[in-house]
């Protein structure tokens, strides 16, 4: 928690070393037009860039430099002495080259896929790409060295001087410029990590050992640490698609690549004693998830020797201005390159104009000291250790400076003591504290935290209006042990309600955890058709203050558990489970009876039962954090889940009406379709097997709100369709803006498609409409004729931050009240 807030408003001072040359500026041609994608390189060095799209660059250097070399296919090129180590604000023009116009018209802009020379050697990297790397060898291992930083960026009098930094101005006291852009930045985060890694390509089993973890100010805070590694997820740039920030960006390795990028043969020299060739691509069309930049490639085994990746600043991507990677391999030998060092920045800014503020991310990556061939057997890969062991966190000085494989400069090391600093000034803790709220949603004390705050306020037509506090204990984010709660009350009702949970993390190894509760509580029953007895779960359809008509049909439930659940190996878990629940209509204009003989002449109102459940949970791919009672899902729906739960209903404990048995299955899985954006998949299917009465059959969850539900149906009413045995699927494709980006103007709004589409088929046997007694719904119906279907078509990023979905109803428009269009949006921050 209070990760996101919280790198915008740390800061600490940093001692810089300077660069010694600096330059930047704007290349046009002689009509006064922008070339992009121009090499400028530092004379006699490899030390260079590519102009932007406006024809703007910028590049420093360590070294001392006296000329700067411009080059572009087509143009002359031009060297252009340096009167000043600092040179800003170049106006270069570069003139035509003689006879050359039809290189011109060929590589300024699109050019040619035929008789191209750069896509020729594209094709034999196509050819060769399974035999680069560790994936030559049946086993791999090696040490990295990991370096995550976080940079405040554009520093400007404004800022120094802004209130917000009232009474912490010293930390502004010295700046140093970034490499890439050129803008002021002031260091305010950094973690290292050293771990060896092992895998075996027979096995395809990979397994890495974290050594030492070291950041400023955070000591363990595994959250962070998880949620820095995760934002830079590894990634090979000979797939066809990189995937990070949730967006699948089309590699220039790709094999589609020459639909998506202009490829130039520039230049050709030796590197490491291999003759390579230097090939400059860049995108044949703007708000596209693409790169410009380089590579150089061997030219007897097509290897990648160094690469630059950079996203164009008109890319469909949120929240960041600037993504720009650097990849270096090594020669191992005639046929083998190796990765040695993978350099990731990024520029997070509320918008991408040139002047905004933002904080950079940056991630370097080293590797080192491989080995290859070393079997370690399946058990290795297998044996499951203590997730957590504390002295990896506590490493001293000597271990660093041992296994650092990149020395820390001047300004990164300063960053380790000045958090220490700024946690004495009043000023930095009411802006750590008002993060804090704002990113968990709760308000600290000493071992108890106040909320979820955003519970706060709800509203339903049984309720009124609700007022909910709550807490938690708290003592540190591995607790092996969690109580929380809440109360509630209702001022229509005017009737309080309450919950209180606990859970205890038995062993850490194996996740064994023992947990329990009760509530007591009004509740949208059915609001999903794959449900679990969470005693503090409660759905936004229970209490959310903008609905469509009015909702009555709530429920009065009394409900307690006890359950046991155990992680055997790696997100695989199994959870048996007991719970006791009474039910009740919480309306005298909703009923949930049913008749208790066979003449069908008496009824009751309120049921009681008792409940023994197992569960299987299968999540492969998932990423959490934390290593205590509770964690932290760093990834959520980027990876599948498969669900199965068998549930037995007995008669006669502790007064329980019915018997009966319940099979569940859910399975969702997320597919990234390369440029096409994401698809996600869901199937549930679900049995009952017994007589059971209106509140223990399977509603399909119908959704009253305005809000977007995922797994609900945006055009059904609660209680619409009852079943006893359901099959139902939801298709969600968001195509992440593949066909608004080619539309004028409307391409400059960087809006996203999303479509989807739903349904559900199911049944009801003749003895459960016989039982069922309900005033309310006295005729229970199921989409037993033919499967009940609806469609939907969305738009996205609208602002950023706002969805907004028209649904239309496939059939079953005879439904009393049946609605056949509806419109519904929800609110979230995405890149």
């Amino acid at each position: 928690m209070k990760i996101n807030l919280l790198l915008l408003i740390l800061c600490s001072l940093s001692s810089i070393g300077f660069a010694q040359t600096k330059i930047g500026g704007y290349v046009k041609d002689t009509n006064g037009e922008a070339i992009p994608f121009v090499n400028v390189v530092f004379a006699n060095s490899s030390e260079g860039t590519i102009t932007n799209d406006d024809g703007s660059f910028y590049i420093q250097s360590d070294k001392s430099y006296e000329q700067v070399v411009f080059s572009f296919i087509g143009f002359q090129s031009k060297t252009v002495e340096l009167e000043s180590s600092t040179t800003y604000k170049m106006e270069i023009v570069l003139e035509e080259e003689e006879n050359a116009l039809s290189e011109v018209v060929i590589y300024q802009g699109k050019t040619s896929k035929k008789n191209n020379p750069a896509i020729d050697i594209l094709k034999k990297i196509w050819e060769n790409r399974r035999e680069n790397g560790v994936k030559k060898f049946d086993q791999y291992q090696f040490k990295k060295y990991e370096k995550q930083e976080f940079d405040l960026n554009t520093i400007d009098s404004a800022l120094v001087n802004s209130r917000i930094f009232k009474g912490m101005e010293f930390i502004f006291d010295q700046t140093d410029t970034n490499s890439v852009t050129g803008k002021t930045y002031l260091p305010i985060f950094i973690n290292e990590a050293v771990s060896k890694v092992y895998g075996d390509n027979n096995l395809n089993k990979e397994k890495e050992i974290l050594l030492g973890n070291k950041n400023s100010g955070f000591s363990d805070n595994q959250t962070l640490i998880a949620f820095i590694k995760d934002l830079y997820s590894e990634y090979n740039v000979y797939d066809n698609y990189l995937q990070f920030f949730d967006k699948s960006f089309v590699s220039p390795l790709s094999t589609t690549g020459v639909d998506n990028y202009n490829y130039v043969l520039a230049d050709s020299t030796f590197i490491d004693n291999k003759w390579c060739y230097k090939v400059v691509y860049y995108p044949r069309r703007k708000n596209e998830l693409t790169f410009k930049g380089d590579f150089w490639v061997n030219d007897t085994t097509w290897a990648i020797k160094k690469i630059k990746l950079q996203v164009t600043k008109s890319a469909n991507i949120n929240w960041i201005k600037e993504i720009y990677i650097e990849q270096d391999f090594k020669v191992l030998n005639d046929s083998v390159f190796l990765i040695t060092r993978d350099h990731f920045m990024s520029d997070f800014a509320f918008n991408k104009k040139e002047e905004s503020r933002g904080v950079y991310g940056k991630r370097t990556t080293l590797y080192d000291e491989y080995e290859f061939d070393i079997e370690k057997g399946s058990a290795f890969y297998s044996k499951r250790a203590d997730p957590y062991q504390e002295y990896v966190y506590d490493r001293d000085t000597t271990f660093w400076e041992n296994n650092r494989l990149e020395h820390l400069n001047k300004d990164e090391k300063q960053v380790y003591s000045m958090l220490d600093t700024l946690q004495t000034v009043k000023a930095f803790k009411r802006l750590y504290n008002i993060g804090s709220v704002l990113a968990s949603g709760y308000v600290e004390f000493d071992g108890f935290d106040f909320g979820p705050i955003f519970s706060t306020f709800g509203f339903n037509d049984v309720e009124g209006v609700r007022v909910r506090v709550g807490g938690r204990t708290y003592f540190g984010r591995n607790d092996p042990w969690r109580i929380e709660g809440y109360t509630a009350y209702g001022f229509k009702d005017n009737k309080f309600k309450y919950g209180i949970a606990g859970k205890w993390l038995l062993d850490r190894r194996n996740r064994l955890i023992i947990s329990g509760g009760n509530r007591r509580d009004v509740e949208q029953l059915g609001a999903s058709l794959t449900n679990t007895n969470d005693v503090l779960g409660r759905s936004l359809a229970s209490s959310s203050l903008i609905t469509v008509g009015s909702n009555t049909s709530l429920t009065n439930i009394n409900l307690s558990t006890l359950a046991l659940e155990l992680e055997p190996f790696k997100n695989f878990n199994i959870r048996i489970g007991g719970s006791y629940r009474t039910l009740e209509a919480a309306s005298n204009k909703f009923s949930l009876a049913y008749f208790t003989d066979e003449a069908r002449t008496q009824t009751a109102n309120s049921i009681k039962q008792t409940e023994i459940s197992t569960s299987f949970s299968y999540s492969p791919g998932r990423k959490t954090t934390g290593y205590g009672v509770d964690r932290t899902i760093i990834n959520d729906g980027d990876f599948a889940q498969l669900f199965f739960n068998y549930s037995l209903g007995v008669k006669g404990f502790i007064d329980s009406d019915f018997d009966y048995k319940k099979v569940q299955l859910f399975y969702r899985q997320p597919w990234q379709v390369g440029g096409f954006g994401k698809l996600t998949s869901t199937i549930e299917v679900g049995k009952t097997f017994g007589e059971v009465p209106l509140g223990l059959l399977n509603v399909v969850p119908g959704n009253q709100t305005l809000f977007s539900i995922y797994g609900s149906f945006p055009l059904l009413d609660f209680y619409e369709f009852v079943t006893d045995s359901y099959a139902s699927f939801h298709v969600e494709h968001n195509f992440n803006g593949r066909f608004f980006s080619r539309i004028p103007i409307v391409r400059d709004w960087n809006l996203r498609e999303i479509v989807s589409v739903r349904g559900v088929v199911g049944d009801i046997s003749e003895a459960n409409q016989l039982l069922n007694a309900s005033t309310s719904n006295p005729v229970l119906f199921a989409p037993d004729e033919q499967m009940y279907w609806s469609y939907s078509v969305g738009v996205g990023n609208i602002f950023k931050v706002f969805r907004i979905d028209a649904h239309f109803r496939g059939n079953y428009f005879d439904n009393p009240g049946a609605r056949s269009f509806g419109v519904t949006g929800s609110f979230g921050f995405y890149f």
